[in-house]
């Protein structure tokens, strides 16, 4: 079964096996215990869902961090890229099928995923100590930011800001008289 993304008019050559859905919960579908794959443009919040569950991925990168996203999960064995531009049909799914059949692929997304879960403290409980810890202190007014006790102009850099101004318009100054002094020579 393939679930599948989409808004718009449904496509005329869509597979039986597909299903289409405006939104999908892509956290809770990548926990599915029968998710065998993950196609991707290879964003970061989808790739660590992807790290979280032990999905392998197939990447189609786009832009911005998504190409080197996917190159760390393809180095790391977890993944596989396949060119937007350059890609066929027969390249997804050659793609797929070396996710979906290769138990590499999964084994190493399951190593990343238990990395990604060895932590001394569950999250749950550092959120609770930490909810806590301020409780206990009062608002815990030593951890707040020294953003805090700046005035406005300071906050703003406006002094900052305005000696880099006096300085530009002191050298335009200079500047000036030497060229009119030159000029008159």
């Amino acid at each position: 079964q393939v679930l599948w993304r989409h808004k718009g008019k449904k496509p005329a050559t869509l597979g039986a096996n597909t299903q289409l859905y405006d939104w999908i919960p892509q956290n809770d579908l990548l926990g599915h215990p029968k998710t065998k794959a993950f196609i991707t443009h290879g964003g970061m919040n989808g790739v660590y869902e992807a790290i979280y569950h032990g999905v392998p991925m197939v990447g189609i990168p786009l832009c911005v961090d998504q190409p080197d996203n996917i190159a760390r999960m393809k180095a790391k064995g977890a993944a596989v890229e396949v060119n937007l531009n350059t890609m066929t049909s027969a390249d997804l799914l050659r793609a797929l099928r070396t996710v979906i059949n290769d138990p590499s692929y999964k084994e190493n997304a399951m190593k990343l995923s238990e990395i990604h879960h060895d932590q001394p403290v569950k999250p749950l409980d550092r959120a609770v100590f930490w909810i806590e810890f301020v409780m206990r202190h009062g608002g815990a007014q030593h951890l707040r930011a020294a953003v805090h006790d700046l005035s406005w102009a300071q906050y703003h850099s406006l002094d900052v800001i305005g000696f880099l101004l006096a300085f530009m318009a002191a050298v335009m100054l200079i500047l000036t008289k030497c060229c009119l002094f030159c000029c008159r020579k």
